[in-house]
């Protein structure tokens, strides 16, 4: 499990320098976004995959790993959106960003920790695709949920499907990266 979680780290490291890149570049526009526009960013970013992994024709020149870092980072927006609420004008600092998008984190490994413990890393024996489906089944739950105005009968909450989301792109990108580096 410790391999495990040095390779989550190195993920989230990628995906991290990436959403703190972007903040130097664009502040937090981000946090105008309301949380159907996240979901929506999220979809658009899995449906690419999967067609990805069902089409022989690319005619974009960016493979699945650009596309699960979106994953997550939208994923994280939407988790800080949800605690934060949503602001008419950017207005969080890059550090107060930064330390939102390290404290989402945290709390999302801590759950695929002891989630991976009780599993026995079954996800290791899963197919990327079968990843992808997963997070795409997530978010058509969330969508439902949005649709219900948040409100659930017996369900986990949007936040809980949000970090799934995150922990199967990770996932996925481990087994991305594996592939490209067999050593």
């Amino acid at each position: 499990m410790s391999d495990t979680s040095k390779q989550y780290n190195d993920v989230i490291t990628q995906c991290r320098d990436l959403f703190m890149n972007k903040m130097k570049d664009y502040g937090s526009a981000w946090r105008i976004l309301r949380l159907p526009s996240l979901t929506d960013q999220i979809f658009i970013k899995a449906q690419r995959i999967r067609g990805l992994q069902q089409n022989k024709e690319r005619r974009v020149d960016e493979g699945a790993m650009s596309e699960f870092i979106g994953i997550i980072n939208y994923a994280i927006m939407a988790l800080v959106q949800l605690e934060k609420g949503v602001v008419e004008q950017p207005d969080l600092t890059l550090e107060e960003a930064t330390q939102l998008y390290d404290e989402k984190v945290a709390v999302t490994k801590q759950l695929m920790l002891d989630k991976n413990h009780d599993y026995g890393e079954a996800w290791r024996d899963m197919r990327v695709s079968s990843l992808t489906d997963l997070i795409l089944q997530k978010l058509l739950r969330v969508k439902q949920i949005e649709n219900n105005e948040g409100k659930t009968l017996v369900s986990e909450g949007i936040d809980a499907n949000y970090q799934d989301m995150i922990n199967y792109a990770v996932f996925a990108m481990i087994h991305l990266s594996e592939t490209q580096d067999p050593s």
